[in-house]
């Protein structure tokens, strides 16, 4: 994923969520199967020292807040979605960069087509 960047992170991988995104009919009348992965680059250091979650990043917040998006929004383009996702992973304390890849489960084309998606990395 962001393998080239260095530093710490922290990486959440097949978060499974359920949302409105599409431009076809049927993609925007009813949620669809999608899966992120995100890798959130933070300095990691006293956490590694302190062992609390306080000197971290939670991602089990982080994981609510993808959940939370996917809920309540409505996307035409994974572009969107994904950078929508990245701009709230943005405002979270500590958080300097973020990597995100998002996969359309079942992609609405007729060839046999595994997933479609996007990643996009911002930095803060």
């Amino acid at each position: 994923m962001a393998d080239d960047v260095p530093g710490d992170r922290i990486q959440l991988r097949d978060l499974r969520v359920s949302a409105f995104c599409g431009v076809l009919p049927e993609e925007v009348a009813r949620r669809q199967p999608f899966a992120f992965d995100l890798d959130v680059h933070a300095d990691l250091a006293t956490a590694t020292i302190s062992d609390r979650l306080e000197d971290t990043i939670d991602y089990g917040a982080l994981c609510a807040l993808v959940g939370g998006i996917a809920e309540d929004e409505r996307f035409a383009l994974l572009e969107r979605f994904a950078g929508r996702v990245a701009e709230a992973v943005l405002a979270v304390d500590g958080v300097e960069a973020v990597t995100v890849e998002v996969r359309k489960l079942r992609p609405p084309v007729p060839e046999a087509l595994g997933t479609s998606g996007v990643r996009i990395h911002r930095r803060a």
